[in-house]
């Protein structure tokens, strides 16, 4: 179960003075929104507004002013560069879930030096995990992130730094959580095994797998756009995942090669708002992950910046590495 903290919320909306809030979920909790909504209104008489947009991180924060006077935002941590806005409340439903020394039962033979990350919703298990972890001899680190990271040890699905920290100290990083979007990550960033651990099910799996079937995709993708004579470089209005200066340096680039660039912004990156563009390739500037998890959706390669670099010839394929979000 995860906790959504509605008394919390209560409180807050009260010591506000709020009179009309937004509430922000990701697609996999918009199942609780009804039944959230009917607790704050029966708790305070607010006005809600049930924010109905496609929600992946807080990267995707909801401009909530002019519409209502706060927003709750479900699910995900504060991305501290983003810097902090009183009106706005994160919530970010940690799971109740807990680990004991069993686990290891299941984990097998971990190597001896291991980095332990977590999703937002299982960071609490970090140091019950690190302890179980020394408790076999082994050594447990936890890395410190760079300023998009709240909690040591967290990955988002576009910026492994906490696992970068540490990278030279560990032989393998163990991730707590489930699904494969914010562990690949880590996967892509950093070249050494990812093994996943769900605390629900007490699933293991290594993303080696995974990974490699992507990276072979990225493969094709920038094979195929070597010949592209035109791009579009994609700028998102998203406020966590507006990289206009980076997009702007990617023009210059594309047309220092005598090649043709056009930018354009959007809110949502999706195979119905391209088709409109006569172009032979795209760049995202966006979330990395919309070109590398979401090729095959697009008629025309869709290309990360680095890898942009290796279709212009200005690196090879073998110093391919993860375009990240930095602060």
């Amino acid at each position: 179960m995860f906790d959504f903290q509605l008394d919390r919320i209560v409180a807050w909306i009260r010591d506000g003075g709020y009179s009309s809030v937004a509430l922000q979920l990701p697609e996999g909790l918009k199942i609780r929104a009804t039944e959230i909504s009917d607790f704050i209104i029966d708790s305070t008489g607010v006005d809600i507004l049930v924010v109905g947009y496609p929600c992946y991180g807080a990267c995707d924060l909801y401009d909530y002013k002019g519409k209502t006077d706060a927003l709750v935002h479900f699910g995900h941590s504060r991305i501290p560069s983003q810097g902090d806005d009183p009106n706005v409340l994160y919530i970010e439903s940690r799971s109740d879930a807990t680990m004991d020394a069993s686990v290891m039962d299941v984990l097998g033979d971990l190597p001896q030096r291991i980095g332990l990350l977590a999703t937002i919703q299982y960071i609490d298990l970090i140091p019950a995990m690190r302890s179980i972890l020394e408790s076999t001899g082994r050594t447990a680190l936890v890395g410190e992130g760079d300023r998009r990271i709240a909690y040591p040890g967290q990955v988002l699905g576009c910026n492994c730094s906490s696992a970068e920290s540490v990278i030279d100290d560990v032989d393998a990083f163990l991730f707590l959580g489930e699904g494969d979007f914010h562990p690949l990550a880590a996967a892509f960033g950093v070249k050494k095994d990812v093994i996943v651990l769900n605390p629900i099910t007490k699933e293991v799996r290594d993303m080696a797998e995974t990974r490699d079937r992507i990276l072979r995709k990225r493969f094709a993708a920038t094979q195929s756009a070597k010949g592209a004579q035109s791009f579009l470089v994609i700028v998102c209005s998203k406020v966590g995942q507006n990289r206009s200066a980076e997009a702007d340096g990617v023009i210059s680039k594309i047309r220092s090669h005598g090649l043709k660039a056009y930018k354009a912004v959007m809110e949502e990156i999706t195979p119905m708002s391209l088709m409109a563009y006569r172009v032979d390739a795209y760049v995202n500037t966006a979330c990395p992950r919309v070109a590398m998890d979401d090729s095959a959706r697009y008629e025309r390669p869709m290309l990360t910046i680095p890898e942009l670099d290796i279709v212009l010839g200005d690196s090879e394929w073998a110093d391919y590495r993860f375009d990240q979000i930095r602060p």
